[in-house]
């Protein structure tokens, strides 16, 4: 296993036991991990790495000249020539006319050669690295030659985006190239049957997102019945007489994984559940009488809502008061802890959970929507009956209570692949954790072109009306001067109230977010367009390329407007990337309010300071902590989700792996 030695730490080369090629669990003691976070910080920030890149990508430009003047089938079997070289892995000049060979196929085919900062990030791709590169700097065909010689060397390859929209995109632009070297390429959508997606699979390089790869894995795990190993699983295929199930997956070679911080860090902090519906039909009348109890109850007095841990902790007044109003109840309402749990169920679904923020009504069914990236996930619940609960909060049918199949977290999945590598806009924040956790070297590459973008500051608002009215007058004059707006907010709830006060100027606008993301291909080509408005949830916040329209650079570029920041501050970063994308002109702003989530969940301290000394001092402090104690509320969560997930996994040893 030389090959891999080279690109995994922590001793990961240790190879699992299931059907196909994945690595075993990473093991490390805690000063092993606070080693390596602190080494992968301070590898982050050395220019060691970046400058053996740049020599690296110097080497394949120099093949361009002689590779110009071979026809387009000679450049085929140059490709077809290297693959015993490139399946050794350790002949450097091979990779390097690999990369050169790709380089000049793209210059041919898409009609896009590849720069040289795009060819240092691929080649830290296919080293297995996570690549932050400016927004707008073309990851999506930076990832083709780490893709293509990965593949021409046999290994299955697996691009991952944040979902099935940029899967399918990135997929259609790059399909001319990959196939003029003769491999396949698959599409996963959340569409498709079992039998579709073994196919698309199957590939050479397979697009998916994050959600579908990691389910199919856990559908895999389920398929195998527990029979992990190789020989036992033929032997018991012989026996029967028949094979099993088919596997959807052909192993975790290597994957490519865009958007990674938002995929391996802000999506990680909540387990991925494969679960059975089990039926009920008491189920209606238990959770209507949860709510009924629930709502006679007093905050403070009976219950406190924790909303920066979004819990509910019920007080011993609480715990009386609901044994008094149960006293005539029957059933499970006679058992202590079963009707409290149901009462704190019932107090997040009333306090924690918004309509419009947390989820959507579509199809008459209660959709979770993704905070991340403001998409409704239509076969992801809520667990422990919470679901259910928000169902009856909103008079919708009750759906049968999950119950748990399979599970597994983000940090242990991806960190089963034999290669991994990552490509982000901002990753070096998250240098330390991601080299603890997934042995992952953060390396920063710099731009083709110089940003012209400039942020004009933000503009803290007494509360919500009056953001909503300073946005729409800045909306207004944007679009009087000719160039687009787009304005980005967190919610559905947000968007809608957003767009209401640009149509209360008689401003024509579009609305993108998870109840209007049918028509997002139509909406995002018509953005940058002269005078173009659009509102729009984290649905456009990262991935989305807008393009300008005739006359908008010189008028100044899209215009972006963050109407309120997130928990971190590499998701603010992220929409306004959406401007001044390859040395393009642009501007950003934020218009927040003194009443947003994030001020008073995680800084009401500092909250109350602001309102009575509005100075611009106080409220940069104010944004600062506030995403600050976000970023470790978070990062402690992530912790304690993969300390949890190994306990699982040792308290349950013997019936069988937890997913």
């Amino acid at each position: 296993m030389p090959e891999l030695a080279g690109f995994l730490g922590l001793g990961r080369v240790r190879l699992g036991t299931g059907p196909y090629p994945e690595l075993a669990d990473l093991r490390g003691n805690a000063v092993d991990l606070w080693l390596e976070r602190r080494l992968g910080w301070l590898a982050a920030r050395l220019p060691l790495t970046r400058r053996r890149l740049d020599r690296r990508a110097a080497r394949v430009l120099r093949h361009e000249a002689a590779l110009a003047t071979l026809s387009d089938a000679e450049l085929r079997d140059a490709a077809q020539r290297l693959r015993p070289a490139l399946l050794r892995g350790t002949d450097a000049a091979a990779i390097d006319r690999a990369f050169a060979i790709v380089r000049e196929a793209s210059a041919r085919v898409l009609g896009k050669r590849h720069y040289k900062v795009q060819i240092m990030g691929a080649i830290g791709l296919y080293e297995g690295r996570m690549i932050e590169m400016a927004t707008g700097e073309g990851k999506t065909l930076t990832a083709t030659p780490a893709a293509i010689v990965a593949a021409l060397s046999g290994k299955p390859v697996h691009v991952v985006t944040v979902n099935d929209y940029l899967a399918g995109r990135d997929a259609e632009e790059t399909a001319p190239l990959y196939d003029f070297f003769g491999l396949t390429v698959g599409v996963i959508d959340s569409d498709m049957d079992p039998h579709a997606r073994q196919q698309a699979y199957a590939r050479d390089i397979a697009y998916v997102s994050n959600n579908n790869l990691t389910f199919d894995y856990l559908r895999d795990r389920i398929a195998l019945a527990r029979r992990r190993g190789r020989a036992r699983r033929k032997t018991l295929e012989m026996v029967s007489g028949h094979a099993a199930q088919p596997l959807m997956l052909r192993g975790l070679a290597f994957a490519i994984v865009d958007e990674a911080d938002s995929v391996l860090v802000d999506e990680a902090r909540t387990p991925l559940i494969l679960s059975s519906t089990a039926d009920d039909p008491e189920a209606g009348n238990t959770y209507a009488t949860a709510l009924e109890v629930a709502r006679a109850l007093s905050e403070r007095r009976h219950y406190t809502v924790d909303r920066m841990n979004r819990q509910i902790v019920l007080e011993d007044a609480g715990k009386s008061a609901l044994e008094e109003s149960c006293a005539a109840l029957t059933g499970i309402w006679r058992i202590r802890r079963a009707r409290e749990e149901l009462a704190q169920q019932a107090l997040s679904a009333l306090h924690l959970f918004e309509l419009g923020r947390d989820y959507v009504l579509l199809e008459d069914k209660v959709q979770i929507v993704d905070e991340f990236t403001g998409r409704v996930m239509p076969d992801r619940s809520w667990q422990g009956g919470l679901h259910q609960m928000i169902e009856a909060k909103e008079r919708q049918e009750i759906t049968g209570r999950k119950e748990t199949l399979a599970r597994i977290t983000y940090q242990r999945f991806f960190r089963r692949y034999l290669r991994l590598a990552c490509m982000t806009g901002t990753g070096m924040e998250l240098a330390g954790e991601l080299r603890d956790t997934f042995g992952l070297f953060t390396t920063r590459i710099p731009r083709h072109r110089r940003n012209r973008t400039r942020h004009l500051g933000a503009r803290f608002c007494r509360d919500a009306e009056a953001k909503w009215q300073r946005v729409a007058a800045r909306v207004a004059e944007m679009h009087a001067e000719g160039r687009p707006v787009l304005v980005g907010t967190r919610s559905v709830e947000a968007s809608e109230a957003c767009a209401l006060a640009i149509a209360a100027l008689g401003l024509p606008h579009e609305v993108l977010n998870a109840t209007q993301d049918r028509e997002e291909a139509e909406i995002i080509a018509q953005a940058g367009q002269p005078g173009a408005i659009t509102v729009a949830t984290n649905i456009a916040g990262r991935g989305t390329d807008i393009r300008l329209g005739e006359g908008v650079d010189a008028a100044g570029g899209l215009h972006v407007i963050l109407t309120e920041f997130h928990e971190s501050a590499r998701i603010d970063r992220q929409l306004y990337g959406r401007t001044g994308r390859q040395g393009a002109n642009g501007s950003t702003e934020a218009i927040v309010s003194l009443e947003d989530t994030l001020f008073t969940r995680f800084a009401p301290t500092l909250l109350r300071l602001a309102r009575t000394a509005p100075l611009p001092p106080v409220f940069t402090l104010l944004r600062r902590a506030a995403q600050s104690r976000a970023e470790r509320e978070y990062a402690t969560t992530r912790r304690e989700q993969t300390k949890l997930d190994r306990q699982l996994e040792r308290a349950l040893a013997f019936t069988g792996p937890v997913e």
